[in-house]
């Protein structure tokens, strides 16, 4: 669900007028009002104004607050924020200063009033991952698990970084899949639109010719017919088109059950190509994640955690819960991925590589390494994904294509045949 851009403009006019109204509460015992007098906050006339202002202000957010929990904002916007952020607070500026200004610079919108509200609580005295945490559909939870260890490790901009870094590589990788597609679906467009043609408006005067001199069309091309004859007829194609909506609902809500997650990703681990693409993806945010919070002085357990949090898949999440299990019972990083289940997502040349970084006291150099050895893989996982999904949709439409294309040239090849007789 997303805010209408009319309520968004309104409460930022609210909140652009409450600005230049007297904040609750001045330090100075004073407040300033529109016409730039000032008196005292312990007069009544200024303590019944202040109530009212905040009564109103406070009825204001409410409605606010539950549209904003739901919004979702795009990636760019989220890269911008994160980058600027992490620059400011690594230039010095206070968190709650810097949010405002970023909050003064982002455009008209729903994440300006996010930015706002995180804005507002964190002045308010509460954490910054906790203000963050009221809006998941804008902040995932490996967003939130960062920016909570980087409270605990004191290295927020450090941390903002690399989230930037990996949200900016993230982005690309959307981009490039997107790009490799476009050129199929364009395809896909016409092949729909020229099929329709020809199934509409040349298939029923052929059908016509035959049905008059009492001959049979090909096989081929009575099943085209059939085919089509099903598109035209509106009971069917009612009873069909409802079925195909209810069995998606049902599968969407099947996939946010346990065995249909398991399910799912069991599918995207193991499909050949693709499946490669999805481990190495993984891999790479949880060797990167890793590297990032052992550098920043953030303890294995809390980084194992935050791992977790950002894996959407099951038996990663799995694999992970266990390496913390036995790390807690006293086991080495490598030895707890190698007992753990589903040990076998992680190469056990990542295993020996972790092992040698423990022996040496420097883990987080060494998941620093095989983050960037991962990302070069990724990236060719990504181009050979790409190098695919061309040829094989045009190898589909090409099929469908020539299928049509042959049951409805059949009966032009044997119309004077048929005629004659």
């Amino acid at each position: 669900m997303t805010v209408s851009a009319t309520k968004i403009t309104e409460e930022l006019d609210s909140a652009k007028k409450s600005q230049e109204s007297p904040p609750a509460g001045n330090k100075q015992g004073q407040g300033r009002y529109d016409s730039g007098t000032f008196k005292n906050v312990e007069t009544d006339s200024s303590y019944r104004m202040q109530r009212h202002y905040g009564s109103d202000r406070a009825q204001a957010k409410v409605p606010v607050r539950l549209q904003l929990c739901r919004v979702k904002v795009k990636q760019a916007e989220l890269i911008l924020f994160t980058t600027q952020l992490s620059v400011m607070i690594d230039s010095g500026v206070v968190l709650s200063d810097a949010l405002d200004a970023i909050a003064e610079q982002a455009e008209y919108g729903a994440f300006k009033m996010v930015i706002m509200e995180v804005a507002e609580t964190v002045k308010s005295g509460e954490n910054f991952s906790k203000a963050l945490a009221g809006y998941p559909k804008v902040f995932n939870t490996m967003f939130i698990s960062m920016v909570r260890a980087s409270e605990a490790s004191g290295k927020m901009a450090e941390m903002l970084s690399v989230l930037s870094g990996y949200l900016n590589f993230e982005s690309e990788t959307r981009k490039r899949i997107k790009g490799a597609l476009t050129y199929p679906f364009i395809m896909a467009l016409m092949a729909v639109a020229a099929t329709g043609t020809l199934m509409f408006f040349v298939l029923p005067r052929f059908m016509r010719i035959y049905e008059s001199k009492g001959a049979a069309l090909p096989k081929i091309t009575q099943v085209l017919v059939g085919f089509s004859r099903f598109l035209g007829n509106f009971k069917a194609m009612t009873v069909f088109l409802t079925a195909l909506i209810l069995t998606s609902v049902g599968l969407y809500y099947w996939s946010k059950t346990l065995i249909g997650r398991r399910v799912i990703d069991f599918i995207k681990i193991r499909t050949p190509v693709l499946g490669t693409m999805f481990i190495d993806t993984i891999v790479t945010r949880s060797m990167r994640i890793m590297a990032t919070m052992v550098n920043t002085g953030v303890n294995l357990l809390e980084s194992i955690v935050v791992i977790q949090d950002s894996c959407d898949n099951y038996y990663f999440r799995r694999l992970w819960a266990g390496v913390d299990e036995k790390i807690r019972d006293g086991y080495q990083l490598s030895e707890s991925i190698m007992i753990s289940p589903s040990s076998k997502l992680i190469v056990p040349g990542i295993i020996q590589m972790l092992k040698a970084g423990e022996k040496s006291g420097k883990l987080g150099e060494v998941c620093d390494k095989i983050s960037v050895f991962y990302e070069k893989k990724l990236e060719a996982s990504i181009r050979n994904v790409m190098t695919l999904i061309e040829p094989i949709m045009i190898t589909i439409l090409g099929s469908i294509i020539g299928t049509i294309a042959i049951a409805l040239l059949l009966p032009v090849f044997r119309i004077s045949s048929v005629i004659a007789h």
